[in-house]
């Protein structure tokens, strides 16, 4: 059983070891709840760019194999690079806009030339870090965690909506969704470690079990015929352009600010102190973990990647906050990456039993950024900040036209909510006056 453990939401601890068959059940979930996320840049940006499939297959593989390589760096903290938490890293889905941009101006080249001369951008801010704790604060960090997982809501829902086959009907994906949520759920309820620590993968078993009774499951999408992948140096070649080269620094400035937040949020739900001198050691070395690894993935041919948020939802459903299992969900990842048809399996699962797994895996994750706004309470200034930031966050991605005649780098800013509105939040808390303390 687990050493008792600093938060009493959690089984098992931060430094606690974990039973291998509870480690690999774990660390499933934790690769099941990014791997979409992870895989899904690439396949968007192959409808944007119409990109050979070969290419294509290439940056899916090399995509995961980067989350392996972030999540080994992040949990075991070689030295000062890692934050010695469990967290993950997946493909940024922030970079999308700039991607596309230079895909079209270059193709490949100048989209990987780009990603890999500005990557060097996050790990100088890294050691910076610690000194700008006054600007990334519990409350920017909270609002940063709150509109990640606002916004990626919408996303999930979509999959529950997403025809299951072509003879199933419309409310089909609603029904296995039910399911799927409604196991979990009952699982959490038990009051049973065992129960909560099997919830995702009983839930999925549920989904499965209704998809096979109504005949709506499918064979994977058939693919290249290459049984292994192995990454290569810049296997596209090298482009760069310098007009283009400021939206991807600012986004990884972004993306650092992302990583904050959601770090944090995994500090806490760890039972860690969120203002001691270590956190923002942990944070300092979790931002530079996020660069090492873009740079790297730019070598070898994948998008950039960023922290994910949805890690923190996997914690608060199994209760299991262990970097232990860090190495096992990287040798999973690299698995994927490597074996192209495994990947392709896994993603052949129902769109409704992933998107009711992802809608309560991000309604978590916003309230991971609830906790983080409310940890020190709200003062009428704070309310002013989180209503302006959440305002500009969810509301400006609604409106392109009314940013299309900015410079580039500030409509990749506004077409983002979540850059936004954190920015928003950043940019107010430096200016509102803060109320004095008597």
């Amino acid at each position: 059983m687990a050493a008792s453990p600093p938060h009493p939401g959690l089984v098992y601890g931060l430094e606690d070891r974990v039973p291998l068959g509870t480690a690999l059940l774990v660390s499933l979930q934790q690769v099941a709840a990014m791997l979409v996320g992870t895989i899904t840049p690439p396949l968007i940006l192959d409808r944007i760019l119409q990109l050979e499939p070969a290419d294509t297959a290439y940056l899916v593989s090399m995509s995961l194999l980067a989350s392996a390589l972030g999540a080994l760096l992040q949990t075991t903290r070689p030295g000062p690079v890692g934050s010695g938490l469990l967290s993950v890293t997946g493909t940024s889905f922030a970079f999308l806009q700039p991607l596309a941009a230079a895909g079209r101006a270059g193709g490949l080249p100048l989209m990987l030339g780009l990603s890999l001369v500005t990557a060097p951008v996050q790990i100088l801010l890294a050691p910076l870090v610690p000194r700008l704790r006054g600007v990334f604060t519990p409350l920017v960090s909270g609002v940063v965690v709150l509109l990640i997982g606002l916004s990626l809501i919408p996303s999930a829902m979509a999959s529950v909506a997403a025809p299951l086959a072509p003879n199933a009907p419309a409310w089909a994906g609603a029904v296995v969704a039910v399911v799927v949520i409604a196991v979990v759920v009952t699982a959490q309820l038990l009051g049973r470690p065992r129960a909560r620590l099997a919830s995702v993968f009983l839930g999925v078993l549920a989904g499965y079990a209704v998809c096979a009774m109504g005949h709506w499951l499918h064979a994977p999408e058939v693919g290249d015929s290459a049984w292994v992948r192995l990454p290569r140096l810049l296997p596209h070649g090298f482009a760069f352009r310098a007009d283009l080269a400021l939206p991807f620094a600012f986004i990884y400035v972004v993306s650092s600010l992302e990583a904050v937040g959601d770090m944090t949020a995994t500090s806490q739900l760890s039972g860690l102190d969120t203002t001691s001198p270590d956190h923002w050691r942990r944070l300092r070395g979790g931002v530079l973990a996020d660069g090492v690894t873009c740079f790297v993935s730019a070598l070898m041919g994948a998008l950039p990647s960023t922290t994910y948020a949805q890690n923190n939802g996997v914690i608060q459903i199994t209760g299991v906050a262990s970097r232990r299992i860090g190495p096992l969900m990287a040798l999973i990842l690299a698995l994927l990456g490597i074996f192209p048809a495994v990947g392709r399996w896994i993603t052949a699962m129902p769109p409704p039993v992933l998107g009711a797994l992802a809608l309560l895996l991000f309604g978590l994750v916003a309230v991971s950024g609830l906790r983080l706004i409310l940890r020190a309470g709200i003062t009428h200034r704070d309310a002013l900040l989180i209503a302006l930031s959440l305002g500009v966050g969810l509301g400006a991605p609604t409106q392109p036209r009314l940013f299309a005649a900015l410079p580039s780098a500030l409509r990749a800013l506004f077409e983002s909510g979540i850059a936004a509105g954190g920015v928003t939040a950043l940019l107010l808390n430096l200016v509102m006056p803060k109320p004095e303390v008597t």
